[in-house]
């Protein structure tokens, strides 16, 4: 343990299971306190389930075997009011905000004529509206604090699109574009904002794209779209929390308005 972010707090949105808790705890271990948002139920059309509140407990559990504090909260990142409802409630006990990952997300294998118009939406207002909602909600706090570190979680699949997946594309993308426009607009404020663009990880939202196989069988010619340059699969969700620590911490003092990529090669190709 390094301290990297001692006396910092963070707020981490998604934060019941998969990256976002990872992110969560390894923050909690370089020395952050941690506002924590889950939705903690399943949103309906996904071939994964939901997190549970059990899922949240669990990751106040292991930040708290960090040694440190954490407020965790059941919110939906669509409702702005319910999460600056949740990240007040961890601020009051908190006391300030240095570090922001909107991380909630989620996503479906889907032909493109095979997508309905709620999966479109819900896509869409999760992971695209819900960052833009995280990123609106925190920013004053941050800026009351001098200044931090915003992260916004896209995705290989936000510089290079993924058939079968055209909603979460799309959000994605929007991810992209939103965080350099914060970047440029937050610079003022001493707020760096940057992009984390994962490949596949091992998370239940990648182990639970069943149709990808049949679609690929189909569609031969987009059997490369997937492949990584690395021969690895999908990356533990701790490699993703490496870039959410440098990214947070003063080693990154001077980066902002980056599309930082840990992706195995994804895009490469």
């Amino acid at each position: 343990m390094t301290d990297r972010v001692q006396g910092k707090v963070a707020f981490v949105s998604g934060a019941a299971r998969g990256q976002g808790r990872s992110h969560a705890v390894a923050l909690a271990a370089e020395g952050a306190d941690i506002i924590a948002l889950d939705l903690c139920a399943p949103v309906g059309w996904t071939t994964y389930p939901g997190a549970t509140p059990e899922d949240l407990d669990e990751t106040v559990r292991l930040v708290e075997g960090e040694g440190r504090r954490i407020v965790a909260r059941r919110a939906d990142v669509r409702d702005r009011a319910g999460l600056q409802d949740a990240l007040e409630a961890g601020l009051a006990e908190l006391g300030r905000l240095d570090i922001v990952v909107a991380n909630a997300g989620v996503g479906r294998i889907n032909a493109w004529d095979d997508t309905s118009p709620e999966v479109w939406q819900d896509t869409i207002d999760i992971n695209l509206t819900g960052s833009w909602n995280t990123v609106m909600a925190a920013t004053p706090y941050v800026a009351k604090s001098g200044g931090g570190s915003i992260i916004l979680i896209s995705s290989s699949g936000g510089l290079k699109s993924h058939p079968f997946m055209v909603p979460y594309t799309a959000s994605k993308f929007g991810i992209t574009g939103m965080a350099k426009a914060f970047a440029q607009e937050l610079a003022p404020l001493q707020i760096r904002v940057n992009s984390i663009h994962p490949g596949g990880v091992d998370t239940p939202m990648a182990r639970g794209a069943d149709d990808i196989e049949a679609l690929m069988a189909n569609n031969p010619q987009l059997a490369g779209t997937f492949a990584n340059l690395q021969n690895v699969n999908l990356l533990p969700p701790e490699d993703i929390s490496t870039i959410v620590l440098f990214l947070a911490s003063e080693d990154s003092r001077h980066v902002t308005g980056s599309a930082v990529v840990v992706d195995a090669g994804a895009t490469a190709l």
